[in-house]
């Protein structure tokens, strides 16, 4: 069942020199199945969930109970997987429907910025009813991207078309912004003491919301043209940045107003997905490698990890203690990557 909000609705030969040869075969005839099978491709870190093919998952948000919703941007849904049980509910979203970013509420459902339907959507953790907060009719393309809740409940929400903007859950208030530079925003954070972030693709910064008056400050990068994707914030309120077409990881520190920057491992990275866990380590999806990247500020090492599957195209990740979660929209599959392991990196 759908309903549109109004202002009332709550809440990854021979002899010896013969015998070399297949020596030297063998382990390139056994490295090579390695990297095509998924059985062994797969690191014992890493396990898969298949979603309903065609679903392209875009974004992916774990809860705390072990549940699990992600996009299905390709089929207009919204699907909820339970690891243990691999049951899948698949939630339609409405004709037109083309689901980006979900995030889980306090109200434990499942809030999505929907592209196609221009509506950020709500859906209900017990009922699965679908509620649709449409955006202003003056905002008619504003290809919503990624969204956060701040400390008092309402939701803040990225759209590529140029705006920014925010819903007040309670009475279904909106209030939408015009973006600096235009088009661009994508990613979107909140600290710990509130701030808010957004980080604009095609306007290459990273912008600072005021939550009272709207307006946004400029934050220029240390690299022009970086490309700042999506942004997360550290347990010290410090924001980072995944830097698409430098293939950096940014830092910026509010306290010093100072930018920190590091390029990742290979010849040319381009990082897409971003997301720092509890123990305030760094992890980025790397898109020319196909893998998951660890960084830890601390040692300002890197680490990578081979993903399951060629072509995984990792758009986006989230976690809760001790798991990253990855949503393989190249591949059809969502990935648990347990990050609890010890790091050998090279600085």
């Amino acid at each position: 069942m759908i309903h549109i909000a109004n202002a009332a609705f709550l809440a990854t030969v021979n002899g010896i020199v013969a015998a070399r040869f297949f020596r030297c075969f063998a382990l390139v005839l056994v490295g090579t199945m390695a990297a095509t099978s998924p059985a062994q491709a797969q690191s014992p870190s890493f396990d898969s969930f298949a979603v309903p093919s065609g679903s392209a998952p875009h974004d992916v948000a774990p809860e705390p109970d072990g549940t699990v919703w992600y996009t299905a941007q390709a089929q207009g849904a919204v699907g909820r997987l339970g690891p243990r049980s691999g049951k899948i509910d698949r939630i339609p979203l409405g004709k037109g429907s083309a689901p980006h970013g979900v995030i889980i509420g306090t109200d434990r459902a499942a809030w999505i910025t929907d592209g196609g339907l221009n509506a950020i959507i709500r859906v209900d953790p017990r009922t699965l009813a679908v509620t649709r907060f449409p955006l202003p009719k003056d905002q008619p393309n504003a290809n919503l991207n990624t969204a956060v809740f701040d400390k008092r409940g309402h939701l803040w929400f990225t759209g590529q078309g140029g705006i920014y903007g925010e819903l007040d859950p309670a009475t279904a208030r909106m209030r939408v912004f015009s973006a600096p530079r235009g088009p661009g925003p994508y990613g979107i954070c909140v600290t710990p003491d509130g701030s808010l972030y957004f980080a604009s693709l095609a306007g290459s910064y990273l912008g600072r919301i005021d939550p009272v008056s709207g307006s946004a400050q400029v934050i220029e990068p240390l690299t022009p043209q970086q490309g700042a994707r999506r942004v997360w914030s550290d347990s010290k309120g410090r924001a980072w940045i995944s830097e698409w077409n430098a293939g950096k990881v940014g830092m910026f520190d509010p306290a010093t107003h100072r930018w920190r920057e590091w390029k990742l491992p290979g010849s040319d990275p381009h990082v897409y997905a971003i997301f720092v866990d509890e123990k305030d380590i760094v992890w980025l999806s790397e898109w020319s490698a196909n893998a998951l990247v660890r960084f830890d500020p601390r040692t300002e090492r890197f680490e990578t990890f081979a993903l399951p599957r060629p072509r995984a195209n990792v758009r986006q990740m989230m976690g809760r203690p001790g798991e990253i979660w990855l949503s393989e929209s190249g591949t059809d599959h969502l990935l648990r990557y347990r990050s609890n392991v010890a790091i050998v990196g090279s600085k």
